[in-house]
């Protein structure tokens, strides 16, 4: 029950902080193609398709987080939680098709000429600044969640982004992160242009915004692309799982033990051991329902066990582990595959 109801609370503060930031990217995207409309400037312009891009965008996240939560059944006996990193890295491909592009198309437009003239740029400052100001809201939202998710995992705040199997508040926060630089460049670019009366600057303004929205959705789509491949769990949770397995007193040898993440805070776990000869195949059975028991009492990500009772002298299987982690064996298996 305590397990259900923390997964609970994190998949409602996700869905609070997908929420807020619709909210914001909707008001703030009407805001500001008004705005490209009155000013005439790139870089609102290539903020406003920014905005639409972002509002897009939490509406693959919103979807996404409902199907993922959806129960195993016989087509997907793992569940459905990898779809989604489907629906986030489409955010990816969205945040650079519709608004690095467009930014690019702008940008490159004001400067070669085809642009017109700014008028009332009055207009584009108040709005770049109460876009910033929606903005912060709804990046200080998921700042607070991925802060609070790293305590709780005990990681420093960097280290649980490059770990983490729920991409969803880490979207938002790229996401939000590259609106409040692209308001700052398209500040940058419409004040430039007011000072000089040289669109150049706007359309730089607008090509940075693009470039910065590139870097973002590449970011984004690496992350998702690694967790759709199939990433390792938690460097600690192996760790222990190899402890626990390699310490059982029935296990003569851990031969070999693979993890993959198989959605948010769900885990597949598979391990080869060499048991102690002498025991009966009821002793095996026991100690392999026993063994998976505990292993799920100690790490609630852990959702799937396979214990696999193997000889550690196969040399078909002393190949095979040798060829997956590139080393070279040649009596035992070293710790990193064996019995610590």
């Amino acid at each position: 029950m305590a397990e259900q109801a923390a997964e609970q609370d994190e998949q409602h503060e996700s869905a609070l902080t997908v929420a807020l930031a619709f909210a914001a990217n909707l008001g703030i995207a009407i805001a500001k193609i008004v705005a490209a409309v009155v000013t005439g400037s790139a870089s609102l312009a290539a903020e406003a398709a920014h905005s639409v891009a972002d509002t897009f965008n939490e509406v693959l996240l919103m979807v996404g987080m409902r199907r993922s939560v959806r129960p195993a059944d016989r087509r997907h006996p793992f569940g459905y939680g990898k779809e989604r990193y489907i629906w986030t890295l489409l955010v990816a491909v969205a945040i650079f098709g519709m608004g690095a592009l467009f930014a690019f198309y702008q940008g490159v437009q004001t400067i070669f000429g085809h642009h017109g003239e700014e008028a009332s740029p009055t207009v584009g400052y108040i709005v770049l600044a109460v876009s910033f100001v929606l903005e912060g809201i709804s990046w200080q939202q998921a700042l607070r969640q991925i802060r609070a998710a790293a305590r709780e995992e005990e990681l420093p705040f960097i280290t649980y982004i490059r770990r983490t199997d729920e991409p969803t508040s880490i979207s938002v926060l790229l996401e939000d992160s590259a609106a409040l630089l692209g308001l700052l460049l398209a500040f940058a670019g419409l004040g430039l242009h007011q000072l000089t009366g040289s669109p150049v600057w706007d359309g730089v303004g607008s090509i940075c915004i693009g470039v910065l929205l590139t870097v973002v959705a590449v970011v984004l789509g690496r992350i998702n692309l690694n967790l759709l491949i199939g990433t390792q769990a938690d460097p600690r949770i192996v760790r222990d799982v190899r402890t626990r397995l390699g310490a059982a007193p029935e296990v003569e040898w851990l031969v070999d033990i693979v993890t993959m993440t198989v959605g948010a805070d769900r885990v597949l776990v598979c391990a080869r051991l060499d048991f102690r000869d002498g025991l009966t195949s009821g002793d095996v059975e026991h100690a392999c329902v026993r063994l998976a028991d505990e292993l799920r009492e100690a790490h609630e990500e852990i959702d799937e066990v396979f214990l696999e009772p193997v000889p550690r002298d196969d040399p078909g299987l002393r190949e095979r582990v040798v060829a997956r982690y590139g080393m070279q064996l040649k009596q035992d298996p070293p710790p990193e595959i064996g019995r610590s």
